[in-house]
């Protein structure tokens, strides 16, 4: 199943141009393009650090939040995309 059948009113795309706008903002590299196994070793300087950077700006960027355990689950750009999609159909 699609991001985009589990909510038909956030598609695959919009989430990975939003997701792709703020990777390239926080990592200050225009030539960022995300696919859905993205992961830390794809990208320079994906640490720690700028992942609490990156979940701040997805957080405001889709007005929602994330819980710790489910931080833990989070090792690719899919995850993000999957874990997006179910909590903002989930408002509803």
């Amino acid at each position: 199943m699609s991001i985009s059948d589990s909510n038909p009113s956030v598609t695959d795309q919009e989430i990975y141009n939003k997701l792709t706008a703020i990777f390239r903002e926080i990592f200050q590299d225009e030539t960022i393009v995300l696919r859905p196994e993205t992961s830390e070793s794809d990208i320079a300087g994906w640490d720690s650090f700028s992942n609490a950077t990156l979940i701040a700006g997805i957080e405001k960027e889709f007005a929602i939040r994330f819980r710790t355990a489910e931080l833990q689950t989070l090792h690719a750009v899919r995850d993000f995309a999957e874990l997006i999609s179910a909590k903002v159909q989930s408002r509803g």
